[in-house]
């Protein structure tokens, strides 16, 4: 029938899994509003100047930044690298909010190898914990769950075949 000990220990192995799988969809979606809000405010804080790059420059931000680089003030050339961040820091919260419309495990995918470093530390910083009630959080839960327990039934499995591998050599030596 099997050991008890062992049996609720695999219970409470799976119990953590899927509350820990059923984080993952929670921190996406987390991550995923952090990066659109920062993209927005970065959006926001760059229109006086794009309507400048509109205006003078056909719309091109870039001519803009090497206008204020290329001036002999100090100021303006400084002025110059900070516009040139917020530009490329729009570009990049908007390449990541691009890779981000893709299916639950893409995403979680993308945010664990490739995710924007300064958004995952902001939403580790400030992520509420709670269990979202939907079909993808509830079936990226269960799979994770699933996948620990044959995992760490396959890893046990072999313990056993190697531990009885030794044994009969000892007993045969």
């Amino acid at each position: 029938m099997g050991d008890p000990v062992y049996r609720y220990m695999m219970i409470i192995v799976a119990c953590v899994a899927l509350l820990l799988g059923l984080q993952v969809p929670n921190f996406i979606d987390q991550y995923q509003k952090r990066v659109d809000a920062h993209l927005r405010e970065v959006t926001v804080n760059l229109r006086p100047f794009q309507a400048i790059a509109d205006k003078y420059f056909a719309g091109d931000l870039n001519k803009l930044i090497a206008l204020h680089r290329g001036s002999l003030e100090k100021p303006l050339q400084e002025e110059g690298s900070a516009l040139e961040q917020m530009l490329q820091r729009k570009l990049r919260f908007e390449a990541d909010m691009a890779a981000l419309q893709a299916s639950l495990p893409t995403k979680a995918f993308r945010v664990l190898f490739n995710g924007d470093r300064e958004m995952i530390d902001e939403t580790l910083g400030q992520f509420s914990y709670n269990v979202p009630m939907n079909r993808d959080a509830l079936l990226f839960g269960a799979g994770f769950a699933f996948s620990l327990l044959l995992m760490l039934e396959g890893l046990l499995a072999l313990t056993r075949r190697l531990t009885r591998r030794l044994r009969a050599t000892r007993g045969t030596a």
